[in-house]
């Protein structure tokens, strides 16, 4: 019988994963002042016995102001370092999924309100809302604060606050590094000319747009031991006339490459409020082709891959190496057994689940070693 190819082992950045399913980061809004808690104990430890090959903890902002909203997690002094490992100690207890982190800065798409609480920008001046920064005082919204514009002192300041938080991911025994440069905040925010109005070398042209978050990944990549991998998060387009283009995606890809990103991770969007996405199963999958076709680094998909006929199709086709769930995992949280035994294949399950398998199954799933 041949093997699905969603469930082949790939390598990434001398990390080895089991399958070509990856979880992706997916915020939860639940932390305390940047602390997980509780919440994230429980959220991490259940889809860390989903039997993805790797797990990707939620944005994680590398300073106060650059968490999307007042209840997002960060890793920025030793207060948040130590809840976290108390969150990862009780995860590794009984899962031995690789676990990334994903390290961001929301730049002005920052002091949000939660999103069941409607998501709209909270004013510097008013309770949970600080001052936002960005490449250019252009605001996401016209109703929103104005963000202030990063002087050369500032990016220096992000820069080291990626590194601290580089470091600290170390500390704490992370597997690997997602840097996040897509969705609209701060990496993606200089890349993109519709919120990149700079005239000085940090702006303009492709080249100069790349220099900040290309700094960044030279930064991490530096502090980050050289056997555990940094890769990269991207929108591929802004799906805005005049913004950033799925071209300009691959050639900052190649340039991400060839100083050592271990895999990108291809996604859209999120830059400006007149995005005209064309929503259906897949839909951004061309963009991670698109990508796929200029570099040699593995290539991951996501949006709106829930069958696992289709993520196979992806991978069997080339279209990406990898594809990552989000969504999908939180409504079946067993998504990568259910497409093991879909396509013949099997999956890692802890023990005390083994006997959970139907008959039917036909043996999918192996045990997972704490």
């Amino acid at each position: 019988m041949v093997m699905a190819q969603l469930f082949e082992p790939i390598e990434i950045g001398g990390l080895q994963l089991a399958n070509r399913i990856v979880i992706a980061p997916m915020c939860q809004y639940s932390a305390e002042d940047g602390a997980m808690n509780d919440w994230h104990q429980m959220h991490l430890g259940h889809l860390a016995m989903s039997g993805a090959a790797a797990l990707t903890i939620e944005a994680t902002a590398v300073s106060p102001e650059g968490r999307i909203t007042y209840g997002d997690v960060g890793l920025y002094d030793d207060r948040t370092e130590d809840a976290m490992r108390r969150v990862l100690q009780s995860v590794r207890r009984w899962s031995d999924i690789p676990l990334v982190i994903q390290l961001a800065h929301a730049g002005r798409k920052a002091s949000c309100a939660k999103p069941w609480n409607g998501g709209a920008q909270i004013p510097p001046t008013d309770a949970n809302g600080w001052q936002t920064v960005a490449p250019s005082a252009l605001a996401f919204k016209q109703s929103d604060h104005p963000p202030v514009a990063l002087d050369r002192q500032g990016m220096d300041r992000i820069i080291a606050a990626f590194v601290d938080a580089a470091q600290r991911a170390d500390r704490l025994g992370l597997d690997g590094i997602q840097i996040h440069a897509a969705h609209g905040y701060l990496l993606h925010e200089f890349l993109s000319p519709l919120s990149n109005a700079r005239t000085d070398e940090y702006g303009g042209s492709l080249e100069n747009r790349m220099r900040v978050p290309l700094e960044v990944f030279d930064a991490v990549r530096a502090a980050f031991p050289a056997d555990k991998p940094v890769t990269v998060r991207v929108s591929g387009t802004d799906w805005v006339e005049g913004g950033w283009t799925p071209h300009e995606t691959a050639v900052f890809a190649r340039e991400l490459e060839a100083r050592g990103c271990a895999a990108i991770h291809v996604s859209s969007g999120g830059l400006d409020p007149r995005q005209d996405i064309p929503v259906g199963p897949g839909y951004q999958v061309p963009l991670a082709r698109t990508v796929k076709d200029t570099v040699n680094m593995p290539v991951i998909a996501v949006g709106l891959i829930t069958d696992p006929h289709q993520a196979e199709q992806i991978i069997a086709r080339g279209e990406a190496d990898m594809i990552a769930i989000a969504r999908t995992v939180l409504w079946d949280p067993r998504w990568p057994w259910h497409a093991a035994a879909a396509l013949g294949a099997s999956a890692k399950a802890p023990p005390q689940y083994l006997r959970s398998e139907p008959r039917e199954a036909g043996r999918i799933l192996k045990e997972m070693k704490p």
